[in-house]
């Protein structure tokens, strides 16, 4: 018993220590460092068999939160309810104040949840400010979760869900003035969803610029930064907005099943207590957890100390750069249509593209079949958006030069035998 005791208390000393790591400062790479980013490829086991450029779903894990995730787990499964009832409860505070740190928050000021579609719904349906006749707005650009939870607020609560759509192809200005004027000509509104970084599309809307419309209307603004958390350099607060949820299992790079709300300082009745919880006064009983996955919470501070040796502003430059890659030699070619401006303050890693006279789900889905079977390249299709569906294309921090070099003549081939 001694003996495992030991082990025990290694065990939470190890994972103090490793979120101490995540305040180093991180060694800048030029973006087009290519042996540099070989080096911190090579800390990704990724299969080879393809070519991976659909990397918005999750991010795959480097092999230090591989390690620690592992460790963890195993130490979960071992100990049991010894170490969750006891020691787990620091190390959970550790790992939560490591994620508010990140965030640039306060810790009492966010609560862990599953997934960031989760947590938004949490906050979009359990918003208390909207009644009969008050409006609410969002875009088509937005996933698909959250537009479900703003149509069924609206329901709930006997409002109008008013949904606009974005400029086919948008430039910063064009995004800015499609908001300033939906904001202008609805009245009585009382909360705007804003997405920072398309799923669909990949467009980085200027989030800051926009909130204050909202709010000079009396509106508070819902976030959506699942895409754009670690992959933009920002910390939430910037953002101006109230209300917020991210990921941690996309471009931080934590293990699945690991996300988070937040809500800013003096706002939190403005979200009603989670149902199962409703007497809670604190930002975390607005999502009812229960019994979750602890390792993936608990592998958050190594997830954060890999990041911090990278850098976002170094990381995004590098997702950029590749992007800029397969978009720049396509950039005109007759028949295709890359949805996204090459302005680097509207797109990080992802662009989708279309080809022309193809716009059905079935069209897009065929495009990516036709990517991995003949070429053996990995991309996804989107629907949603009012043109019509798309394929996105979404490099990481693993893809090589010579990864995104093949999608050019892919895409010349197919343009060419699809385009109508």
């Amino acid at each position: 018993m001694q003996a495992t005791r030991r082990e025990a208390l290694a065990a939470a000393a190890g994972l103090t220590a490793l979120a101490s790591t995540a305040a180093h400062a991180a060694v800048p790479l030029a973006a087009g460092d290519d042996a540099g980013w070989a080096r911190i490829a090579a800390q990704y086991p990724v299969t080879r068999e393809i070519v991976q450029l659909e990397n918005g779903y999750w991010g795959s894990m480097a092999q230090p939160v591989i390690d620690a995730h592992a460790e963890i787990f195993a130490r979960l499964n071992r100990d049991n309810s010894w170490y969750a009832r006891r020691a787990m409860l620091k190390d959970l505070a550790a790992a939560r104040e490591a994620a508010a740190a990140a965030m640039g928050v306060a810790p009492d000021e966010i609560g862990l949840c599953g997934n960031a579609a989760q947590g938004l719904s949490a906050l979009i349906s359990q918003f208390r400010d909207v009644g009969p006749g008050d409006r609410i707005l969002y875009s088509d650009t937005d996933y698909e979760a959250t537009q479900g939870a703003m149509i069924s607020l609206a329901r709930a609560r006997g409002a109008e869900a008013v949904k606009i759509s974005l400029p086919r192809l948008a430039t910063h200005d064009s995004v800015i003035a499609a908001y300033a004027e939906a904001i202008a000509a609805t009245p009585r509104l009382k909360l705007v969803l804003l997405t920072h970084m398309s799923h669909r599309t990949g467009l980085v809307l200027p989030v800051a610029r926009i909130v204050p419309l909202a709010k000079a209307r009396g509106a508070q603004v819902i976030v959506d930064a699942a895409q754009s958390f670690f992959h933009v350099d920002f910390r939430l607060p910037d953002l101006g907005a109230d209300l917020v949820g991210i990921n941690f299992h996309k471009w931080v790079g934590a293990p699945l099943g690991i996300a988070a709300i937040w809500i800013r300082g003096g706002l939190t009745d403005t979200i009603a207590p989670s149902p199962a919880e409703p007497d809670a006064t604190s930002v975390q009983g607005r999502v009812h957890q229960g019994t979750v996955d602890f390792a993936a919470q608990l592998s958050l501070p190594a997830a954060f100390a890999f990041q911090s040796t990278i850098g976002t502003p170094a990381k995004l430059a590098r997702l950029q750069a590749l992007r800029n890659r397969w978009v720049a030699p396509l950039r005109g070619l007759d028949g295709l249509e890359i949805l996204l401006p090459d302005d680097p303050r509207l797109h990080g890693a992802s662009t989708s593209f279309r080809i022309r006279g193809r716009t059905s789900t079935a069209d897009n889905v065929a495009i990516t079949d036709a990517l991995l079977q003949r070429f053996g390249i990995m991309t996804v299709q989107r629907t949603g958006l009012a043109a019509g569906s798309c394929v996105r294309v979404t490099p990481s921090l693993f893809t090589s030069p010579a990864d995104v070099d093949a999608l050019v003549p892919a895409l010349r081939v197919l343009v060419g035998e699809m385009a109508k």
